[in-house]
């Protein structure tokens, strides 16, 4: 047994972490303490030590004292040491200190601390920088900062810790993972040959993308899907999951069922078209989740209703899903999927930017940093969506297949889940027939290799 000691203040946010890194990361079985060190004293079955250097919790005040952008870091140093899994590690809290010793190592770098950062996002509560749509901006984020955002850096503390703790003898096996492809599909839209879909997909070619040229192509599209000379663009929902079922992989496609504004009410759950995608979805094993409205992610009451509508239209319960244009609040959106009893959520990605939102590769249960307690909620951190090169990044498919290609690499090295969005409806409109390929190989690379 690996007994791990730590000073009472903070108490519940260590214990947190300290759970999250050896038990769900690693597998471990450890023993929790609480004592008078003011570090962290981690003794393996042999006896010997791992001191981690408590940099933040020892030194914020008192609860609430560090949701504050005061106790975000203004810099960001790169430690490199033998322990490392990469040429260096970024350093949230602490320092570049390595200490050797026969019975003991004494780590400066708080692992503990930087990870619970990241994976808690108190980051977003404390700083109040928002888009237009009342999104935390990967801008503002200290990874994009910094320049690790495309860095799981949790998952490179876990194995510094796993590499140091090796080091002095630890007795037990730490848990086998393996790498998966989780892919997801916001269902937005399930017909193109609606009226107002279509207006509001042309105000986006001349207001957002400033491309007449497009508009004038939809409308012509229109005409014919309605005419039936064409296949509705929006119907992808055997080729995805013929697409899945190739590589052994199940699609989850997320739908919603409501809302408030322009942004929502694209379809009817009870539409005879709906129910019978809802069919071939359940006919084929593959998983149907809730993509809860616009203005939902911090209205208890009104995604509450929404989730009651689509069960009842699906005809079974459901139980994950992703928020509608990714917007989330800390801690409010996780504490209503929790108190609904949701499984799994996955809005943890940005839309401006890929990469690591939470810094983290594998699912985890968070933590509400108001109620300081944690939830039976499991987050699968969003690490790409396609939107996010194609309308943001104005990226070509080559680049933008690279790029993937690199971040599922580094999502293969610490065996964790790589979650993919590309929405039902990007691929047959002219903006996205280019990138149809791109979907393709990027299973084709990630599933074969």
């Amino acid at each position: 047994m690996i007994n791990i000691t730590f000073s009472k203040k903070y108490s519940e946010e260590k214990h947190y972490i300290i759970s999250v890194i050896f038990q769900q990361f690693l597998g471990l079985e450890v023993t929790i303490l609480e004592g008078d060190h003011q570090d962290f004293v981690i003794e393996v079955e042999n006896g010997k030590q791992l001191i981690v250097r408590d940099m933040f919790f020892a030194r914020v005040p008192d609860y609430p004292g560090y949701l504050s952008v005061d106790y975000i870091p203004e810099k960001v140093v790169f430690a490199k040491n033998r322990f490392t899994p990469e040429e260096d590690i970024p350093v949230i809290y602490g320092t570049d200190e390595l200490v050797e010793l026969p019975e003991k190592l004494v780590c400066g770098i708080d692992i503990f601390a930087s990870s619970f950062f990241m994976l808690t996002r108190w980051e977003e509560y404390a700083r109040e920088i928002r888009d237009r749509y009342q999104r935390f901006p990967a801008s503002a984020s200290l990874a994009y900062r910094f320049g690790f955002l495309d860095r799981p850096v949790v998952n490179e503390y876990v194995e510094m810790l796993w590499n140091m703790l090796q080091h002095l003898g630890v007795g037990q096996r730490r848990k086998i993972r393996h790498f998966e492809m989780m892919v997801t599909h916001d269902v937005d839209h399930t017909q193109f040959s609606n009226v107002k879909q279509l207006v509001r997909i042309m105000g986006g070619d001349l207001l957002k993308r400033k491309n007449p040229g497009m508009a004038i192509r939809k409308v012509y599209e229109y005409i014919q899907v309605n005419r039936g000379k064409q296949r509705d663009p929006f119907d992808t929902f055997d080729y995805l999951m013929d697409i899945s079922e190739k590589y052994n992989l199940r699609s989850r496609f997320y739908f919603m069922s409501g809302g408030e504004t322009i942004h929502d009410n694209n379809y009817s759950v009870w539409s005879p078209n709906t129910l019978r995608i809802f069919q071939r979805i359940k006919d084929r094993g593959h998983v149907i989740g809730f993509h809860p409205s616009f203005n939902s992610y911090n209205n208890a009451a009104l995604w509450k209703l929404e989730k009651e509508r689509l069960e009842q239209a699906v005809g079974m319960p459901v139980s994950e899903g992703r928020q509608h244009y990714l917007r989330f609040e800390v801690p409010a959106t996780w504490r209503i999927w929790n108190n609904e009893r949701m499984q799994l959520d996955s809005t943890l990605g940005y839309a401006d930017r890929e990469g690591f939102r939470c810094g983290c590769c594998y699912g985890y249960p968070v933590f509400d940093i108001l109620e300081r307690s944690q939830m039976k909620l499991i987050e699968f951190p969003l690490i790409v969506m396609e939107d996010t090169f194609v309308s943001y990044q104005r990226m070509n498919p080559v680049k933008m297949l690279n790029k993937i290609l690199f971040l599922i690499s580094k999502v293969k090295k610490y065996q964790g889940v790589f979650v993919l969005l590309w929405h039902n409806s990007s691929f047959h409109l002219p903006m996205w027939q280019n990138y149809t390929r791109v979907y393709e190989q990027i299973l084709d690379l990630s599933c074969n290799d």
